[in-house]
């Protein structure tokens, strides 16, 4: 009867108007990160609460409502709580140390029950309700965290959508700063623009002088024909010196706006579109970030307003004035303002494209052996594709540049690359790696009649194929360090170090006595750790533990051993 009366409240609750949040933490708030900040493939979904640099933190809940899911993982968030509100929004805390007795014991029930360390689990409403300012965990480091702090989102619980926390606790974090100009980019549409002669684009680094004007561009923008240009900017917070996301992002032309780019919420799965908000090249060969003000036909973000696509179309001999507005939540703002010059040129007929990829088709390319297939949706743009191709001694294929530029894909493309030379028997150990400055970087992949079939995120890679025949490494850990930071494991647990060559863990499991036991892991670690479970453990015996470990070509690995408890 409690159960329906709860799930009664809770569904009537959702059409009552939103609650005002409490702050998820106890301390004054510092964010490192903030809402839609440029990432590598993502943008960030939530702000990053800094915690005085330690662990340990208490986390609230910011209203009531009830725990709907809870993940543990290696990676990712870590350790996360999602809390279902009544006002149709979720709220999230990731990267915890730990949850408060309720839910650690809810959570080692189900890692028990999944024999897994690693788990998601949804809930139903009256499992674990809360109340606004309930202590559900504490901040932590976990997954593929930096350093202790907490993240935190606030979601559309229907939709999942992303939204930006900040919006909720304005009140609470000050911010007197405007963004800051770094750079100003401009790109000739190909074939239909040209600046400075060429078809290159133009990058130039914007300085902020004493008195805290900006700099002028140092070289002349001349163009003719269709063009888009790009800003490179920072925002700033009080009382902290790191740098953030910029909101907002205006282009005007002669004093008309043509492109505006408002990050405020976005679906999670449009967060890779980021490699099209943002110039993807200039990202992958000098890890620099300048957003694009104009629009490419794949682009689907919903925050743009623009004119044409925000493109600029340089017809007239004459100086066009530009003018960037950025702006972040807080409305303080930046202006810059510089000047296109309209200057006939000739524009530059492409070279001949032998394969052109289609934005918006499926477009396979294929010789004896290779092929590329890219799906319907996964480019922003038409790509001339290149293929390069090169023999090699090291690896069982040939070495497969693929195309000359880099270029991103939404979801993924699938490469095919035949083997040159076929020698295991143990088919599932090749896989196809990505080269890196000659290193070789995991991606996988499957065999299938003398080729390996594998999913690629973008272009401009170089690939082969290699093999991984070793298992992993396993060893149990007695002390760890040397020196003053030598640390002995401490009696109520057991430590054991592993390590891959190439492919990678995949799964890890330990027993004692033939039972599973939870060993818990973080990426940023080699170590597993089995901390003793009186309820689960009988004293005053010899115990028998087996670690065993497979990598991602299925070699795997086993330690036995025993301990006394």
């Amino acid at each position: 009867m409690n159960k329906i009366i709860v799930i009664i409240f809770l569904l009537f609750s959702l059409h009552t108007s939103a609650q005002e949040y409490r702050s998820p933490l106890d301390i004054p708030l510092l964010l490192s990160a903030n809402f839609g900040e440029l990432r590598n493939n993502h943008f960030h979904s939530g702000i990053d609460i800094k915690t005085q640099g330690v662990e340990g933190k208490p986390v609230y809940s910011i209203a009531d409502g009830y725990i709907s899911r809870i993940g543990v993982s290696p990676s990712g968030y870590g350790l996360v709580l999602y809390i279902d509100h009544p006002n149709g929004q979720t709220s999230v805390y990731g990267h915890l140390s730990s949850y408060n007795v309720r839910i650690s014991e809810f959570v080692k029930q189900e890692q028990y029950k999944q024999e897994s360390f690693r788990i998601d689990v949804k809930l139903s409403p009256y499992q674990i309700p809360v109340k606004k300012g309930d202590l559900v965990a504490y901040t932590g480091n976990t997954g593929g965290s930096g350093g202790p702090h907490l993240h935190f989102e606030i979601r559309e619980t229907k939709t999942e959508k992303a939204l930006d926390p900040l919006v909720y606790y304005k009140k609470i974090i000050a911010d007197n700063k405007s963004p800051e100009v770094k750079g100003i980019a401009a790109y000739p549409v190909p074939g239909r623009g040209v600046i400075n002669g060429t078809v290159l684009p133009l990058r130039q680094s914007v300085a902020q002088l004493k008195g805290g004007e900006y700099s002028p561009l140092k070289q002349p923008i001349e163009a003719w024909g269709l063009i888009g240009l790009g800003i490179k900017a920072y925002d700033r917070m009080d009382a902290t010196s790191n740098i953030y996301g910029v909101r907002v992002v205006s282009l005007s032309v002669d004093n008309k706006e043509v492109f505006r780019s408002e990050v405020d919420r976005f679906p999670f799965d449009q967060s890779r579109m980021i490699n099209t908000f943002t110039e993807f090249a200039d990202w992958r060969l000098n890890k620099s970030f300048y957003m694009q003000s104009f629009i490419e036909p794949g682009n689907k973000l919903p925050f743009y307003s623009s004119t044409n696509s925000g493109y600029i179309n340089i017809n007239e001999e004459r100086p066009y004035l530009i003018s960037y507005e950025l702006e972040d939540l807080y409305g303080n703002k930046s202006v810059y303002d510089f000047t296109v010059i309209g200057k006939k040129q000739n524009i530059i007929t492409p070279s001949v494209c032998n394969q052109v990829l289609i934005w918006d088709k499926d477009n396979k390319y294929q010789t004896n052996q290779f092929t590329l297939s890219i799906p319907k949706g996964n480019l922003y743009n038409d790509v001339c594709f290149t293929l390069s191709q090169a023999s090699s001694t090291e690896y069982y294929s040939d070495v497969y540049t693929v195309n000359s530029t880099p270029v991103p894909l939404d979801k993924s493309g699938e490469v095919t690359i035949k083997l040159s030379s076929d020698p295991l028997s143990n088919k599932k150990q090749y896989g196809v790696v990505q080269l890196i400055n000659n290193r070789a970087s995991w991606i996988g992949g499957s065999y299938k009649n003398g080729s390996i079939i594998a999913n690629i995120r973008e272009l401009g890679i170089r690939l082969a194929v290699s093999a991984d025949t070793e298992a992993p490494k396993i060893t149990r850990i007695e002390t760890s360090g040397k020196g003053k930071r030598r640390i002995v494991v401490p009696k109520d647990e057991i430590r054991i170090r592993m390590s891959d060559n190439l492919s990678g863990i995949a799964t890890f499991k330990g027993t004692i006595d033939g039972k599973f036991a939870l060993f818990t892991h973080d990426m940023k670690s080699s170590i597993y750790t089995y901390k003793f479970d009186p309820a689960r453990l009988k004293k005053g015996i010899t115990h028998k533990i087996v670690f065993t470990a497979t990598d991602g070509c299925g070699n795997t690995a086993q330690y036995t051993g025993e301990f006394f408890y």
